[in-house]
Order: structure tokens, then C-alpha cells, then sequence
């Protein structure tokens, strides 16, 4: 059998598509997962990345922070984490933070620094204050590349939240870790297929986010 006879054996099974390990079951941990990693990575990596791009200040101690971070091996930490913490959601989400943050925290901070320095400089004679500088003037400039350091790290964190089932967790990685176990290449492929449409799946919803929250003007300039 090929890849597709496989894809196709795997979602006319029906039942695949009920109970504890259903596809919406398991699709829908897998989006738990994968969003509550970003969220935690965005709250950390975004102010960081904006300060740090407002004031000039810190690039090289980012490009540092994000070199070691894209060195440390996801599933190594989480092995390390499930040894260290336990069973737990925690073990989870900290490979799959580390592995988001240094996107997020860069490219927003490039993406401030390369904001044309003109109207900052006005806002600023006109006594406006810095947080509204940044919030008002930088930040709606900015926002095309800071949406394209989260949906990177969105799409990083989709496809290794499939790790998460090496601890017995769930979501899509289940049908690839079980069916290598089982050596039902049914299971695999399918698991496979789910993710990558998953990742596709998030590429569409941050290009209709940068539609709808980048302004025209903003767009056509880039």
C-alpha cells in the first residue's frame, strides 16, 4: 500500500472517529496543547521583544537567549522534564515554550528596531509618552513581522506538540507514536496527515489575522 492507500484506510474507518481516541478527540488536545504553548511563549516573548526593540537595547543578550534556545534539543527536555517533574502538563509545555520564545522574542524585536524612525521622533516632539509610542506608533508598523515570529513559532509548536504522547499524553502524536509501536502504518500516516493539515490549518488563520488587524497602508508598504 502507498502513502495515500494508507490516508484513505486510516479516516474511512469509523472508528476512528469516536471515543477516547477519536480524531476530534484527539485533535482537539492537540490544539489545547499547541495554543496554551503559544499563549505562555507570546506573554513572555512579546513584551520582551517589544521593550527591548523600543529602547535600542539588549540585541545581543536575545540573540544569545535565542541561540540557546534553538539548540536545546524538544525531546531531550522532555524526557529531562518528566524525570525531573513528573506526570504532568508542566514536563509538556516547557520543551514546547522554549522552543517558542526565541521566534517570537526576536522578530519582534527586529521588527520594532526596523520601524522608520521619523514618525517615532514625532510622536516624541509632540510629547506623546513612551508607552503610547510604542503602543500607537511602532507597534501597528511593526505588527506584519511580529504576526510572522508568532505564526512561526505556532507552526513549530504543532508540529512537536506530536512529542507530548511519548509521555502518555494525547493528542495527534498518539496515532503516530501507538501506530509505530503497533506497526499499524495506517495509524502513522493518518497521525501525520492530521498534523500537517493542522499546520496548514494555522498558516490560514494567522494570514486572516494579518488581514484583518494590519492596516492597508502597512501592507502595501511591506
Amino acid at each position: 500500500m502507498n502513502v495515500l492507500n494508507f490516508a484513505h484506510a486510516f479516516f474511512s474507518d469509523g472508528a476512528h472517529w469516536h471515543g477516547y481516541d477519536g480524531i476530534p478527540t484527539r485533535f482537539s488536545e492537540h490544539v489545547q496543547y499547541s495554543l496554551e504553548a503559544l499563549l505562555i511563549a507570546a506573554a513572555i516573548g512579546l513584551p520582551v521583544g517589544l521593550l527591548t526593540g523600543h529602547y535600542g537595547r539588549g540585541g545581543n543578550a536575545l540573540a544569545l537567549v535565542a541561540t540557546a534556545g534553538r539548540a536545546l534539543p524538544s525531546f531531550g527536555l522532555l524526557v529531562l522534564m518528566f524525570i525531573w517533574l513528573g506526570f504532568g502538563m508542566l514536563p509538556v509545555m516547557i520543551p514546547l515554550v522554549v522552543l517558542a520564545v526565541p521566534p517570537i522574542l526576536v522578530t519582534t524585536y527586529e521588527a520594532v528596531r526596523s520601524v522608520d524612525p521619523s514618525p517615532v521622533d514625532a510622536a516624541r516632539g509632540m510629547g506623546m509618552p513612551e508607552a503610547r509610542v510604542l503602543l500607537q506608533v511602532e507597534v501597528p508598523v511593526a505588527l506584519p513581522l511580529i504576526l510572522s515570529g508568532l505564526r512561526t513559532a505556532a507552526i513549530q509548536i504543532v508540529s512537536t506538540a506530536t512529542i507530548a504522547a511519548y509521555i502518555s499524553f494525547g493528542g495527534l502524536g498518539r496515532y503516530i507514536i501507538d501506530g509505530l509501536y503497533q506497526r499499524d502504518y495506517e495509524k502513522v500516516i493518518g497521525g501525520a496527515t492530521l498534523v500537517a493539515g493542522l499546520a496548514l490549518a494555522t498558516l490560514a488563520v494567522f494570514w486572516a489575522a494579518g488581514r484583518l488587524t494590519v492596516s492597508p497602508g502597512v501592507r502595501r508598504s511591506g
